[in-house]
């Protein structure tokens, strides 16, 4: 009941994710990122434990197959599981197991990996790879371009109410971390807009972090 797409952006190391489902809180569950190292969509029928497993071990410096087929081999229920891997060198893995529900695809690309189950189409996550190799521009807007594409593609068989953004670059924490844990009307659209109002800030929240001495103003009555 998910459709998601991981990436690496070549230019600048940075990871990143887009997710959308009809089950609530999608990209708190399923969205796994680590600053310099890779990132993982845990989905299907959804074990959060197994984004931080992968993670740890593309860390340890296996590639995203190595890390992907470590952390799969053997394990209890990873037939439900579908697996999306993004790794420092770009490299991708995907794992979709017997028992993913419904219409269920997967598509790799340059820095990419999408892959959905309960798909309205099969095609969605190739739509997604293709605008996201096609796209230019801010990790964020690549992934954003290629979350449209993939409910323009026809996204999930019944309507999706959660979506999320999310990007690491250097830091311990998300450069963006952006969700729509539930709604009625289009959580994509709703993650949007929440994207084009956080992005022109986004650097001076890190600048806030790192030194709020040279911070500029944070623009609110009161704030001189």
């Amino acid at each position: 009941m998910t459709f998601s797409l991981v990436a690496r952006c070549a230019r600048t190391g940075q990871f990143g994710m887009v997710i959308s489902s009809s089950s609530p809180a999608v990209a708190a569950r399923c969205s796994h990122l680590r600053a310099g190292v890779g990132g993982v969509a845990s989905q299907n029928v959804t074990d959060p434990a197994l984004g931080p497993l992968v993670l740890d071990a593309l860390a340890e410096g296996l590639s995203a197959p190595e890390a992907l087929g470590r952390v799969t081999r053997g394990r209890a229920h990873i037939d439900y599981r579908q697996l999306l891997v993004v790794d420092a060198a770009g490299h991708v893995a995907i794992h979709s197991g017997g028992q993913v529900l419904g219409v269920w695809a997967e598509a790799q690309g340059r820095d990419c990996a999408a892959g959905g189950n309960l798909l309205a189409s099969p095609g969605v996550p190739a739509a997604m790879v293709a605008a996201f190799e096609a796209s230019t521009g801010h990790l964020g807007d690549r992934l954003m371009a290629a979350l449209q594409a993939g409910l323009a593609a026809g996204g999930e068989a019944g309507p999706v109410h959660s979506a999320g953004l999310k990007v690491v670059d250097r830091l311990s924490w998300p450069l963006v971390d952006l969700r729509c844990d539930w709604t009625e009307d289009c959580p994509i659209a709703a993650v949007q807009t929440a994207w084009e109002v956080y992005k022109p800030q986004m650097a001076a929240y890190v600048q806030r972090a790192e030194d709020p001495t040279q911070a500029p103003s944070y623009g609110v009555p009161g704030d001189e």
